[in-house]
């Protein structure tokens, strides 16, 4: 045999027994497609009630069967999860993670651009890091799907973005690379120093001449070529709505008021007067995603109340809980306490659940995806051994598109 051949078999022997190893030591950590089978001593579907000692089947990154133990049939091969609790992943209906970092240094605070008030042709896209600490710390806590973008601090900051709590880079987390448009009406949208818009009424009388504008490019035979008249008349054509961040009574029913001149879609966020205007916003129909329950009150939210979530449901109002905006670090909330605590305050565990899953799957329009574990549905799931709102409870497995993406017990 020749030096060569016995260099070529060698080598091929060697990388065999690389490969094996591989396979051996991590067995379904490269596999996007693994067959998995979750058990739950109490399993939340949100299809409806909760299902004692139930399974679900993930292949192929979907869920393939839901169901009791004694419904559903463990196929041979499959790798099998356990835990005493089960939900689907959660949902954060407003965040600005991934553009604003765990480090609230300057080169990772990316959700606000201070060179103008009005500024929707800024893409979350542009700007969000797939690797940010503070993704995967959510998603160790069973975080996975995050509506994030500019910041609340401007009249009109930049887009928002849909992702999922994976991926190495931007194009692997996006769901949505536009979900809406970010509006601040209120003393967090004032430009300060002097400069435009330093009043509500400047802000309304803003908002509304782009929107005309608006209107006025959508009637042309030619597109516009400019970023903002192009995401605006997406806008006037109800193809985009606007997350109007809103805490005040009065700026709710500005918000309320420019919703209905202009037939445009909008989503309130924040609305911690939302009690004293709940006529109001159910008879508009507009739903809600509420401050975190456990947010500072002071300033425009000087009337915020824990009870708040619990008045939208009892209104029959479509509303979600938010994680929202920080301004000191660690620079995010976490959404499964902000829902414990609404659920302590009156909710009740099923609908805060709701709340940070298929309630907010639907505001954010992605219910036929997200937010249930129901067949077809991506498999994204978390896994809990306790009740989730308990606070000696730990994540111990998070799911994402049928992958596991951590398993260690936060």
């Amino acid at each position: 045999m020749s030096i060569s051949n016995i260099s070529k078999r060698i080598f091929g022997r060697a990388l065999a027994a690389v490969s094996l190893f591989a396979v051996a030591a991590f067995p379904f950590a490269t596999s996007a497609s693994a067959q998995i089978a979750v058990r739950g001593e109490t399993v939340w579907t949100m299809t409806g009630e909760p299902i004692s000692n139930g399974v679900v089947l993930v292949k192929d990154g979907k869920i393939e069967a839901v169901g009791t133990a004694a419904q559903v049939r463990i196929p041979e091969g499959y790798r099998i999860m356990n835990a005493k609790v089960v939900t689907p992943g959660l949902i954060d209906a407003h965040t600005v993670i991934g553009l604003n970092g765990y480090l609230n240094q300057p080169h990772d605070q990316m959700a606000l651009d201070g060179g103008s008030a009005f500024q929707p042709e800024l893409r979350a896209i542009d700007a969000y890091n797939a690797q940010e600490t503070l993704v995967e710390y959510v998603r160790n806590l069973g975080v996975t799907t995050i509506h994030t973008g500019h910041q609340p601090s401007a009249l009109v900051s930049g887009q928002t973005m849909i992702a999922k709590t994976t991926g190495k880079n931007v194009d692997e987390a996006t769901v949505s690379q536009l979900a809406m448009i970010a509006v601040t009406l209120g003393q967090a949208g004032l430009a300060g120093q002097g400069r435009s818009p330093g009043t509500r009424a400047k802000q309304a009388a803003m908002l509304r001449g782009e929107l005309i504008k608006a209107q006025e490019a959508s009637k042309k035979s030619e597109p516009p070529t400019d970023l903002k008249s192009q995401i605006m008349v997406r806008v006037i054509k109800r193809e985009v709505p606007l997350l109007v961040t809103a805490e005040k009574a009065q700026d709710i029913l500005t918000a309320l008021r420019i919703a209905k001149e202009f037939n445009i879609r909008i989503v309130l966020d924040g609305a911690s007067d939302a009690q004293l205007v709940i006529n109001e916003i159910k008879a508009a129909g507009i739903p809600v995603i509420l401050h975190p329950t456990m947010a500072r009150p002071g300033g425009d939210r000087e009337n915020l109340s824990m009870a708040t979530a619990k008045k939208l449901k009892d209104a029959g109002i479509l509303f979600a809980i938010q994680s929202g905006y920080e301004g000191y670090v660690p620079k995010t909330r976490v959404v499964l306490f902000e829902a414990a605590v609404a659920a302590g305050a009156g909710l009740g565990r099923r609908d805060a659940l709701a709340s940070i899953t298929i309630d907010a799957a639907r505001i954010i329009g992605l219910d036929s995806r997200i937010g249930s574990l129901a067949v077809g549905k991506d498999a994204d799931i978390a896994m809990y051994d306790g009740d989730p709102f308990e606070y000696t409870t730990k994540c111990v497995g998070t799911m994402i598109n049928g992958k596991m993406v951590s398993e260690e017990a936060r």
